[in-house]
């Protein structure tokens, strides 16, 4: 099948192992049976990742390839890559290695695709002259010509074009989520922030006709699907191609509509697009979950303005502003980068002090990681490592310190969760609020993945909270008031 690393980057903390339930039964438009090809993806990075890993597998299901479990027993093995942080680049090259010989013999073959093999190129080759494709994400369009060159022989195939209109869509998308599916409506990014290497290697943003996003959901709610994810490295830049020029809200509010969808999530969203009439329609509309997920990288206009992020401080705090004045209660998770050249010990402590402004309920937060081909290799006054790992240890606590105090005052509410964990160890069942909370609770009953449950939260914790099955509970919006 596949695996992912680094996945969720919303979460409010690390995913936990989950025992996973059947998945819905989904159509297949494939006439002929498995054939005895095999493949595995292995996947690094966000969702869009994830995302883009199901439908990759679509187009090998659909020309026959069977999935299995782990690499070793794959014939077709591909390494879906990330290029954000330099470990996970580092971490492919040696994932390379894993298999060289079953490579040169015959007995594999080996694909990168994803941001590393847009970033590396050829290069791949040159490190690895074992891998036979190199694929990045802007090219996926073109994988089933890619993959039919391999499959006759082809070593050195490349897709690696960012000069397109095109998003990436299959007629089958194996679903490796049973309870959440995701649903890319935006690809690529326009902005150039210092530090990023998105534009470089997924190309310009282009954005998928509302038609096709709309005929997707009702095929996933027919499905059984109860909670959709819209995904985009800048989600709410979202601009329908089709003559009917709709906006990001315009679509929320369209695939909020559809029947049998409980839960519309979102992410990420870029601060200078976030508007109030994204608020607005969250705030009129149930089936949109209350998190927004708005990265910040730095509490410093002075680095805003370097890294190029396009809004100030203070224009982040007035969007914050319209999310804490909402009448339902949002969660709010930011990202933020410690060490970023030229960052000053008052640039960060104004970083800090923006946090205990926000009050959100999860940061994301990592040091500064040099990328290829961004203009950020070129600029003085590196922060050294040692110093970064210290500033990144200050902002951590002070954030767990945030995240404590916010979750024992939702102690004694009753919340709506979509469960999709069960730790057998300890005898309880986990799940999601609509706000995106982590919710561990205990109960009598059984067999429990997928369904909807209200939990009384008897205790928190610092990326947690911990209940019991609730009975009786007057539930408002998905949370009890």
């Amino acid at each position: 099948m596949s695996k992912s690393f680094d996945i969720e980057i919303n979460l409010l903390t690390e995913p936990s192992v989950a025992s996973v339930a059947p998945l819905p039964s989904h159509p297949k438009p494939v006439d002929r049976e498995l054939g005895t090809k095999s493949f595995y993806i292995e996947t690094f990075g966000c969702q869009m990742n994830v995302h883009d890993s199901e439908k990759v597998a679509g187009v090998l299901l659909e020309r026959g390839y069977r999935p299995v479990d782990t690499a070793a027993a794959a014939d077709f093995l591909l390494y879906n890559t990330c290029s954000i942080r330099e470990k996970a680049a580092q971490k492919v090259f040696q994932r390379l290695n894993d298999f060289k010989f079953a490579a040169k013999a015959n007995r594999k073959v080996i694909g990168v695709l994803g941001c590393v093999a847009q970033q590396e190129g050829e290069e791949i080759f040159e490190r690895a002259p074992w891998v036979s494709l190199v694929c990045g994400s802007a090219s996926y369009r073109d994988l089933p010509n890619l993959i039919e060159q391999v499959e006759l022989g082809g070593r050195r195939v490349t897709g690696l074009d960012l000069d397109t209109d095109e998003t990436f869509e299959t007629e089958i998308t194996r679903r490796d989520n049973p309870f959440r599916a995701y649903l890319t409506i935006i690809e690529g990014c326009d902005y150039s922030c210092a530090y990023c290497v998105v534009p470089h290697t997924r190309g310009p943003e282009r954005s998928r006709a509302s038609d096709s996003i709309l005929a997707e959901v009702r095929r996933l709610a027919d499905a059984g699907y109860t909670e959709i994810q819209l995904l985009g490295q800048t989600v709410n830049s979202y601009r329908d191609p089709s003559p009917r020029k709709w906006n990001f809200v315009d679509l929320l509010l369209a695939v909020a509509e559809i029947e049998g969808i409980r839960r519309v999530r979102f992410t990420t969203s870029h601060p200078n697009d976030f508007t109030r009439e994204i608020v607005e329609a969250i705030d009129a509309t149930p089936a949109l979950c209350d998190h927004i997920h708005l990265p910040v990288q730095s509490g410093s206009t002075r680095i805003l303005r370097e890294m190029r992020r396009t809004y100030t401080r203070e224009q982040y705090l007035e969007k914050i502003s319209w999310i804490r004045g909402a009448r339902r209660e949002f969660s709010l998770t930011t990202d933020v980068i410690v060490g970023f050249p030229g960052e000053t010990e008052a640039d960060f402590e104004e970083t800090l002090s923006l946090l205990d402004a926000i009050q959100s309920d999860g940061v994301f937060a990592f040091k500064y990681s040099p990328r290829p081909n961004t203009p950020s290799l070129a600029m003085p006054d590196a922060i050294p490592e040692e110093e970064k790992s210290r500033r990144l240890a200050i902002l951590n606590e002070r954030q767990r310190q945030i995240q404590i105090a916010r979750n024992e005052k939702l102690v004694g509410a009753a919340y709506e969760v979509l469960v999709d964990t069960h730790h057998a160890a300890r005898n309880q069942w986990a799940g999601r609020t609509t706000s995106n909370r982590i919710v561990n609770f205990s109960t009598s009953r059984e067999n429990l993945l997928g369904q909807y449950v209200q939990v009384h939260i008897t205790r928190s914790a610092p990326n947690s909270l911990i209940g019991e099955e609730a009975h009786g509970e007057e539930v408002q919006g998905g949370e009890a008031q």
